[in-house]
């Protein structure tokens, strides 16, 4: 907390290239703090922190309407065209070290995309990398974004129907994090209302944590 009228959440978003790292972030900030664009190789190489002006009318506590501010933390996707395993995981956690160590993180998002099947290997390196980065209370500290929804849905696959026929990888992955996840559209700039939606997605999940915080006083910058 900032002040009594005033909240902050700490996000970082990780994934794999051209999943749309960028672009969610960038949505849940309301703005176009990442640079995003299609590519044969890897667009992201450094993490950067994106920050949103103050948001009223998405959260309230105790009967009170509180102000909120977003901070999104951009990262290099694993695996990466240009850099090794160790280089990205190294680079993120320091970045998450620099950025978050004071507050602590509330959630770490993980983009995948919602028109791809997701491979038991890919899976495996996901959540492996997340678990070096987190530590093992990552699953209460971990919320899954599936991305380029919007071709799910012109492929004729409502949130229900697309669950109802998702491999048993993703599944399993969505019940590990306790079912926390969101479908983005990554085709346009998300209205006023629909980051709002989103937003009130991710208080949520946080509420559902006892809005704690991972704490990040343990890695070096």
């Amino acid at each position: 907390m900032a002040d009594s009228n005033e909240m902050t959440i700490n996000l970082v978003v990780l994934g794999r290239t051209q999943t749309g790292k960028s672009a969610a972030g960038n949505s849940l900030l309301g703005s176009s703090d990442f640079e995003s664009h299609r590519s044969p190789s890897s667009v992201t190489a450094h993490c950067s922190l994106g920050c949103s002006c103050r948001l009223l009318g998405i959260m309230r506590r105790n009967g009170c309407e509180l102000a909120l501010r977003v901070q999104v933390l951009d990262t290099p996707s694993y695996p990466h065209s240009d850099l090794s395993r160790e280089h990205v995981r190294d680079r993120v956690r320091s970045a998450l070290g620099h950025h978050f160590r004071k507050e602590g993180l509330h959630l770490a998002l993980l983009a995948l995309r919602a028109d791809l099947p997701l491979c038991p290997d890919e899976r495996d390196h996901a959540v492996h990398f997340i678990q070096e980065l987190l530590g093992p209370t990552w699953k209460d500290f971990t919320a899954v974004l599936l991305t380029h929804a919007d071709k799910a849905e012109e492929a004729g696959f409502s949130e229900e129907a697309y669950l109802h026929s998702a491999p048993s990888t993703l599944l399993s992955l969505l019940s590990s994090v306790q079912h926390k996840y969101i479908f983005l559209d990554n085709q346009k700039n998300l209205t006023k209302e629909e980051r709002a939606i989103v937003l009130r997605k991710l208080l949520n999940f946080i509420r559902q944590n006892n809005y704690q915080v991972l704490p990040l006083k343990h890695i070096k910058e």
